[in-house]
């Protein structure tokens, strides 16, 4: 029994609040792709617990929480979050690490930075986290693992990667790296993680066996996977259903539920197509309403309707089998609301998603409208007592995407959320 969280459109739609959920009745929790661009907090009484990497379940011992070898590992990161827990009293004795897990290293950081310098007007707008970099690393067979880190390699390493990122950074007329700095300063971290490094692929494997219970959490979303999502302007990693199977080593024969997370509109942090988006005042007020501002990055984000349309090519590429609506609250404070539910194209409307930005650029929405004015749902116990415009806007999301809702959050807290 594996369940399965993934974003189901641009990222940040609030993955965190549902896996907190389902967290409660699994028995192993497992980060699948991404690294430390992604960015979730819990708070425990009274006190917020910001991660980065580590899965938030990690705050319940009873949970075994899993960094799958999918996932780029800044082991600077890991480490100032394993000591974070330490020092709050947390054993942190149920985390594991892949050792195929790769890492990031002060040089990818500066190459992601001098990468997003040279494409100018076509930035992507990345995080500066070296993610996409340490990827580049890890298919063209030069990364550096876990298990390498934790062994007497890391040290060969690290000299042949910086000599060949160093005569590019001399090229561009960047400061060069010094390895031995980098060796001396990351050495400091392998007695912190090193006790957590093992074989986790075939941990998950004993563990479908053996019938646990396991949730794995995706980062970033649908439209952010490097082969599905709006290329260029993606993530470096698959964010979709596929990454979940590469990033872990999990057998597809166990998945059940797969629960597309999405918010009652839409926000996109950084540069890309965004056909919803909605520049001028709405978008204002629903960032404002939504605190749309990026984790990691700081940006505010741009803000806009949801489409049906991307939701559509979420759930076929995923096989969604139950979405998770955030943000109902937010959305609900406004007079009216849209959604889009077809394109024009040429003239033409049309129902067809394409993740082709130039295809994008010659589609503009086709929107239905609803009233608004749903803003006290919080007053809610189950979705039966949500308002009637609340339950006409839910529903006509089911209807266009073919697919139940069974999670609607309906504040800020982690217990503001309804399940059917």
């Amino acid at each position: 029994m594996v369940d399965v969280v993934l974003g189901g459109f641009l990222g940040d739609e609030g993955k965190g609040k549902v896996i907190e959920f389902l967290s409660k009745n699994a028995e192993i929790v497992v980060r699948c792709c991404g690294g430390s661009n992604a960015g979730h907090h819990v708070e425990i009484n009274g006190k917020r617990y910001d991660f980065r990497l580590i899965p938030t379940a990690i705050l319940d011992e009873n949970i075994t929480v899993v960094i799958g070898n999918g996932v780029v590992i800044d082991p600077k990161i890991l480490a100032n979050e394993i000591k974070i827990l330490k020092n709050n009293g947390y054993s942190v004795n149920n985390l594991k690490v892949s050792e195929k897990a790769h890492i990031v290293l002060p040089y990818h950081i500066k190459m992601d930075e001098l990468l997003e310098e040279n494409r100018g007007q076509d930035k992507i707008g990345t995080t500066h986290c070296g993610i996409g970099p340490a990827y580049c690393d890890k298919y063209e067979r030069a990364g550096i693992r876990m298990q390498d880190f934790i062994s007497s390699r890391f040290e060969k390493l690290v000299k042949r990667n910086v000599e060949n990122k160093n005569k590019i950074f001399e090229i561009y007329g960047k400061e060069t790296e010094d390895s031995s700095a980098i060796i001396e300063e990351y050495s400091k971290y392998v007695d912190i993680i090193k006790e957590y490094v093992c074989d986790t692929v075939m941990y998950l494997s004993e563990s479908e066996k053996a019938g646990k219970k396991i949730l794995c959490e995706g980062s970033q979303a649908t439209l952010l996977d490097v082969d599905f999502g709006t290329y260029p302007y993606v993530t470096s990693s698959n964010s979709t259903i596929g990454g979940v199977l590469t990033g872990t080593g999990l057998n597809h024969k166990y998945i059940n539920e797969v629960y597309g997370v999405i918010k009652a509109y839409a926000s996109r942090d950084g540069e890309g197509p965004f056909l919803t988006e909605e520049p001028e005042e709405i978008g204002d007020k629903i960032r404002e309403l939504g605190h749309e501002v990026g984790t990691i990055t700081k940006r505010p984000r741009r803000c806009g309707w949801l489409d049906l349309n991307a939701l559509k090519y979420a759930v076929a590429v995923n096989g969604i089998t139950a979405l998770a609506i955030n943000h109902l609250d937010v959305i609900g404070k406004l007079k009216r609301v849209k959604l889009c539910v077809a394109y024009k194209y040429d003239g033409i409307v049309t129902t067809k998603y394409s993740s082709n930005p130039a295809y994008l650029a010659k589609c503009t929405p086709v929107y239905e409208e609803f009233d608004g004015n749903f803003d006290d749902v919080l007053e809610a116990d189950a979705r039966e007592d949500l308002c009637e415009n609340a339950q006409k806007y839910l529903d006509r999301i089911e209807e266009v995407v073919g697919v139940p809702i069974k999670f609607i959050g309906i504040g800020s807290e982690n217990e503001n959320i309804l399940f059917k």
